[in-house]
């Protein structure tokens, strides 16, 4: 029985220059489709995260998997899924994307050239220093906190954070999904910079992380008395994130463009 190709897309989020900020699969699903096949699609695509999708009635089922694990959320990932669904025509230019996921309903909408994601807010709790950490990471820290995702860690300066050179090996012992590394930016157009480390889920470091910001939004609202951010991600590719907050929502703002479409024949 010959099988209909399945359509797959490679994304770059949180950026308008393709080969910049963090490149996403999105697989477009003719019905449910067995994890195990799609961990396999994700280790074959070897991008930090691959999304799939399934249309339903009130919206579409969606899943994202790293070459390694299925995450709870991942915010470049909706965001490239949503822009997918609208270049395509998948989705008409006006209507909302609505995505059914681990992490409840998440919406997305269109706002001129930007598109926002409806994401939950996930503030972290200060814990105790965490033996190793400052070794893992090659560099002292201001404040350790934790959600129930990731560590935060804020540092002295962008400096710092651009500067950083982790022990991979020691960060992935440390139990978690990642570590958010973060300070002030330097920069005026920008209120704070951060990276991102996740060894654990075999993603040594993620260019632009959505879902982080779910965090370091409430974080900065605290620190600096504001509810709008516009945050750079540091990574070797680079990407800018807009972050509001609205009660336990953080609505987070980016762009997006398609490197290649191709289709799934395995």
């Amino acid at each position: 029985m010959t099988r209909k190709p399945i359509p797959l897309y490679q994304v770059d989020s949180f950026t308008t220059a393709p080969f910049a900020g963090n490149p996403a699969g999105v697989c477009l699903l003719p019905g449910p489709a067995d994890p195990a096949w799609m961990q396999n699609v994700a280790r074959e695509m070897n991008l930090s995260e691959t999304a799939f999708l399934v249309r339903r009635e009130d919206g579409f089922d969606l899943r994202w998997f790293t070459p390694l694990v299925e995450v709870d959320l991942c915010g470049h990932g909706t965001l490239a899924s949503a822009h997918t669904l609208w270049e395509s025509k998948t989705l008409p230019p006006g209507e909302a994307a609505r995505f059914h996921t681990r992490s409840g309903l998440l919406t997305c909408t269109r706002r001129n050239d930007w598109i926002e994601m409806d994401f939950p807010a996930a503030p972290a709790q200060t814990i105790p220093p965490l033996t190793g950490l400052a070794e893992a990471l090659g560099a002292p820290f201001k404040y350790v906190g934790a959600n129930q995702f990731d560590y935060l860690v804020e540092v002295d300066s962008e400096e710092t954070v651009r500067a950083l050179r982790p022990d991979f090996p020691r960060l992935k012992t440390l139990g978690v999904r990642g570590v958010m590394v973060t300070a002030l930016a330097t920069s005026p157009e920008f209120d704070f910079v951060s990276r991102f480390f996740a060894p654990g889920a075999g993603i040594d470091e993620d260019p632009v992380t959505g879902s982080a910001h779910c965090c370091l939004a409430p974080y900065w609202s605290l620190v600096l008395n504001k509810r709008e951010f516009t945050a750079y991600q540091a990574s070797a590719r680079g990407g800018i994130v807009k972050a509001r907050l609205q009660g336990s929502r953080v609505i987070l703002s980016g762009q997006a463009v398609t490197v290649f479409h191709a289709q799934l024949l395995a």
